[in-house]
Parts: C-alpha cells; sequence; structure tokens
C-alpha cells in the first residue's frame, strides 16, 4: 500500500456516496473506487451469512486493485460484518458506518431519539450494544424505513412519492416525543430535505459522513498514507446496471464519471 493507493468504499446500491461526498470534501486528492452491490440491494432485509459474503467478496476486490483502505459505508454491512472483515485483512484500515446515537443522546432535550434505520441494522447485537453503550440514559425510538432504500434506488428523492413515503413515520417518532431524529443508513441522507419538511425545521437530523471521512483522514495520517498529490479521482463500479449507477451518481453527486460493471468473478 502507497499513498496514492485507492480509497475503496462500497454500499449495497447508491447510499453510499453519501458517504463518499463527504470523504471527497475532506479529502480532495485522494483517488476514490466505489462500488455498488446493486445486484443484491436492500441488504437490511438479506440474512447475516449474505452479507457476509458480499462483504468478503467485495473487500477481496478492494485488496487485488491495491486499496489502501476500505469504507464499508453501509450500515447493514458494517453491523454484520465489520469484525470478520478486519481479521479477514489485517493489514487494511477498515472503517464502518454507525447511526449518530452519541451526539444525538447528547442534543436531546426531551430524553428521546428516534432513530430510522433498515431492518437488520435495528436487528443487529452490534447496534444493541452500540445504543447500550452509548444512549443508556435516553429512551430510543426505533422505526425501520425499508422503503426509502427503495426510493432513492429510483432517484425519487423529492416530490409527492418521497414526501408520502417520511410523511407517517417521522409523524409517529415526532409525536412520541422525538426531538432529535438520526438517519441510520447512508440512503437516507438524499432524502434529507422531504424529511426536514416533515420533521420541521427545528429538529436536528443526524448522518454519519462527516465523522467517518474525520476518521479515515486520522487513520491515513497515522500511517502515513495520506496523498500529497492531487486532485483524487473517482471511479464507480457495480455489480448491477452501470448506466442507471451512472444516471443516479450524477444526480446525487451533482457530476460523475461513466459508471463501469465488476467481472463476473466479484458479481
Amino acid at each position: 500500500m502507497f499513498p496514492d493507493s485507492p480509497i475503496g468504499i462500497y454500499d449495497s446500491g447508491v447510499g453510499g456516496l453519501s458517504v463518499l461526498r463527504a470523504i471527497r470534501d475532506a479529502l480532495p486528492r485522494e483517488s476514490l473506487l466505489y462500488v455498488a452491490d446493486s445486484a443484491h440491494v436492500p441488504y437490511g432485509e438479506k440474512t447475516q451469512d449474505y452479507v457476509e459474503q458480499r462483504a468478503a467478496t467485495i473487500a477481496d476486490y478492494f485488496v487485488s486493485r491495491q486499496a489502501k483502505a476500505m469504507v464499508v459505508a453501509c450500515n447493514t454491512a458494517t453491523a454484520a460484518a465489520i469484525a470478520q472483515l478486519r481479521l479477514r485483512h489485517p493489514q487494511l484500515i477498515i472503517i464502518g458506518v454507525e447511526p449518530a446515537i452519541k451526539p444525538a443522546a447528547h442534543l436531546t432535550s426531551s430524553g428521546v431519539i428516534g432513530v430510522f434505520a433498515t431492518t437488520g441494522t435495528l436487528a443487529s447485537p452490534k447496534f444493541a450494544a452500540l445504543v447500550q453503550r452509548e444512549a443508556p440514559e435516553v429512551r430510543i425510538l426505533f422505526k425501520p424505513c425499508p422503503e426509502w432504500v427503495r426510493l432513492v434506488e429510483q432517484g425519487v428523492l423529492s416530490g409527492p412519492e418521497a414526501e408520502a413515503a417520511v410523511r407517517a413515520p417521522v409523524a409517529e417518532l415526532r409525536a412520541a416525543g422525538a426531538d432529535v431524529l438520526v438517519l441510520g443508513c447512508t440512503h437516507f441522507p438524499f432524502l434529507r430535505d422531504a424529511i426536514q419538511a416533515a420533521a420541521g425545521a427545528d429538529v436536528p437530523l443526524l448522518e454519519t459522513g462527516a465523522p467517518v471521512a474525520r476518521r479515515l483522514r486520522h487513520q491515513l495520517q497515522e500511517r502515513g498514507l495520506l496523498c500529497a498529490d492531487g486532485p483524487g479521482g473517482l471511479r464507480l463500479e457495480t455489480s448491477g446496471s452501470a448506466e442507471a449507477l451512472s444516471t443516479l451518481a450524477a444526480r446525487l453527486l451533482g457530476q460523475a464519471p461513466a459508471a463501469h460493471t465488476l467481472e463476473p468473478h466479484w458479481r
């Protein structure tokens, strides 16, 4: 691994582009390789074994591309597979994402926070341990929203359909007293405007992209692997439709290169 080696970032689909956006802002000189495992989306309703197997395959792929770091930009995959990935590739910097429970617990005035996530994240022992560790005194309301993932994957980010999908879940948690809302899936920041409108302008919405970028920068710096020359590039790859990823990435990032399809071995 060298400073000019790429950073691998992956998610079950396009949600991880919200984390990639934060990494690109914080580390503009780095070369980024993003894999959307779109042939297997959504992870949130798959078994743990299935998600672990996909995580191992993609980690092996990043190692084959000589990546210096891997960001698991998916809450479900982090919960299911991060420990196994670190055992499988101990030399690789591997960073996961988790819902922003700790900052939410510090922000709440009502003592109640709401967490929107996928079924897989909310059911995981890792998430239960996070809640117990970071917010034992706070009441936490959980709401699985798999439909939100499907909306983002279809590019439905605003308008009547998006507004209708977020209205009832947000109203339910707000009515139960939640005064801070956690976006516990990397897809959900792309629905931020609709969620904020439903929740109210004064309700904090917490996501994980910026903290992940800071942690990545710190670990690269510690190992002397920060890239000194730039600007870095971006390559998009997918196990699904390259055309669909190209179209969505352009919308979600504002500007993005054409995507490529993974070789069959890695799909």
